[in-house]
């Protein structure tokens, strides 16, 4: 039997001024709600990614392969930092920009293991709340209404928002497994039209996994050039790289460092979600303008995270514990990677952040279907791929950020899933 979930949908309360007239007084109030919310706003769907950890919170026994946070406690020596803020009595407001010493360390951080460009910490860093707010910055920042921002697809949930609440218009272009996910050039530039103004890249990609090499970059930056695009490069996966692979920042490539907004934060390397600090990197007139944004917005990041933070990039031992954690999670790719691939949903290898991408096309079902059912059945919470966008059809994402026995365990009961429905 299928089993098919259903989330609870809420009623309007009736309207006590109906003159009598049985549904008038419900209809005018329908119009009437229906016409204070801006157009941008209904156009952004609910998150497909929420819908599902809402479901999975009222059931038990329950092995969540759906969010995607590390399952670490922030370092020690991070911690500590923190904690030595707040005893301090560090509880005012710092510089809108963010502290001195934050933006320093960053701006050093990225020309030394990125080779990135030299930014000004003063004119060309920001810390913001998270990698989320840079974004939304970003967008805000760079977007008049029409304006067209290419999007490779399957990606974050949130970059499509983010475009549509800036007024911008999403051209998203699928990516697929046959080609491990990677976008290219050619995609792109057949993508543009005159209203085009930026190209949104996050790589390593969430939620597939993939990674993007140097020459395949160059080959985008001659396109970015050649149409003289605003780039916007999510790289808050930075350090979550495996096999290989060696990261390259975008802004690090010949020519792109004036046309680029360089995004990352300490979130998912360093196992800080809650900190909420993220960072904006790049030319002094983008930058200035999010800085704009960001002081009638939020004044500035949390004054304790940014303490954290500086730690994280400043101090040898939490280097050691990045790199513990990276061998874990490195050790937890590979055995998802095998045991989805030995149960019949086949997976490309990921090399970067925290993801497998399998197909599920063996199932029979589609990707909601699949997911539901996989939760009604066996307890295992993964996330439709299609809610990422185009190019995730038929897949679902499955988060490796938690421990070796609950993978294992997951994969046991996923196995026993698909011998019943393959």
């Amino acid at each position: 039997m299928t089993s098919t979930l259903r989330l609870p949908t809420t009623s309007t309360n009736p309207n006590p001024r109906t003159n009598g007239v049985p549904g008038e007084g419900r209809s005018t109030l329908r119009r009437s709600l229906s016409s204070r919310l801006s157009r941008r706003v209904n156009r952004v769907p609910p998150s497909a990614i929420r819908r599902f950890f809402d479901i999975a919170a009222t059931m038990d026994d329950v092995i969540s392969l759906g969010i995607g946070e590390p399952d670490f406690v922030t370092p020690l020596p991070i911690l500590n930092a923190g904690l030595a803020s707040i005893q301090r009595g560090d509880t005012a407001y710092t510089s809108n920009a963010g502290m001195l010493e934050l933006r320093q360390a960053v701006a050093e951080m990225l020309a030394q293991r990125h080779q990135g460009p030299a930014y000004d910490p003063e004119k060309e860093v920001l810390i913001t709340v998270g990698v989320s707010e840079a974004m939304y910055l970003a967008m805000q920042a760079i977007l008049d209404p029409g304006d067209e921002v290419i999007v490779p697809q399957p990606s974050f949930v949130s970059y499509t928002a983010d475009v549509i609440l800036a007024g911008g218009v999403v051209v998203d272009i699928p990516t697929y497994m046959e080609n491990n996910f990677e976008v290219t050039a050619a995609q792109i530039e057949a993508a543009i039209t005159p209203r085009t103004k930026a190209l949104l890249i996050g790589f390593p990609c969430n939620p597939t996994g993939a990674v993007m090499d140097r020459d395949e970059l160059m080959t985008i930056a001659r396109v970015v050039e050649k149409h003289d695009l605003v780039v916007i490069s999510d790289e808050i996966y930075d350090r979550l790289v495996y096999g290989d692979h060696e990261h390259v920042m975008f802004a690090s490539l010949p020519g792109m460092a004036e046309r680029t907004i360089h995004l990352g934060g300490m979130s998912k390397d360093y196992a800080m979600t809650g900190w909420r600090i993220g960072y904006a990197a790049g030319p002094g007139d983008l930058i200035g303008a999010m800085r704009k944004i960001h002081q009638y917005l939020i004044m500035s990041a949390p004054t304790a995270g940014q303490a954290a933070a500086l730690a994280a990039l400043t101090d040898p031992a939490a280097e050691e514990h990045l790199q513990q954690m990276v061998a874990s999670y490195d050790a937890r790719r590979r055995l998802i990677v095998e045991g989805l691939n030995s149960i019949g949903l086949d997976c490309f290898e990921p090399k970067g952040a925290f993801y497998a991408f399998p197909s599920i096309r063996r199932s029979g079902m589609d990707e909601h279907e699949f997911a539901e059912r996989l939760l009604v059945e066996e307890q295992v919470a993964v996330i439709p791929g299609s809610a990422f966008g185009r190019g995730g059809e038929g897949h679902v994402r499955c988060a490796y950020a938690t421990s070796m026995e609950e993978i294992e365990e997951a994969l046991e009961r996923m196995g026993r899933f698909m011998r019943r429905h393959a």
